[in-house]
């Protein structure tokens, strides 16, 4: 399981101009890929580091500051561009195997206190944020 995540101080997501999830920072927007071998586990594992992780300012957490998180499914996170000009998508986990983790994330998270925005699992989003800093991390689980 991959996410990047980004501080912001706002973001949102948009289907067919429709806004379908939305935050207002401190906070964070985090684009989650999933691949074939990732577990609830793994999903649980990921949401607790993105509660706890301290990359707010004055180096704080979402926990600490009750901070939103807009969480995003990404499959191209696990796209492969080493061989020739177009990427394959062979990592990326399916969308019957992908979507219940991307969903777990954001149960484990709701369980953790945190307030959690979505975007629409498979649909065409445009994705709009503020990145402050900029500070952006590649997590790994």
């Amino acid at each position: 399981m991959r996410a990047v995540v980004q501080r912001v101080t706002e973001a949102s997501v948009t289907v067919a101009g429709e806004t379908v999830g939305s935050i207002l920072g401190p906070g964070l927007c985090v684009l989650v890929g999933v691949t074939h071998e990732d577990t609830p586990a793994q999903a649980a594992q990921l949401a607790r580091k993105l509660w706890s992780l301290r990359i707010l300012e004055g180096e704080k957490s979402c926990s600490d500051l009750s901070a939103p998180l807009l969480v995003v499914s990404q499959f191209t996170l696990y796209g492969d561009a080493r061989k020739g000009r177009r990427p394959t998508w062979n990592a990326a986990a399916p969308g019957p195997v992908a979507e219940p983790l991307v969903d777990e994330v954001v149960a484990q998270l709701r369980g953790l206190g945190a307030t959690v925005a979505t975007g629409r699992f498979g649909a065409e989003m445009k994705v709009s944020l503020v990145n402050d800093g900029p500070f952006t991390v590649l997590l790994e689980m």
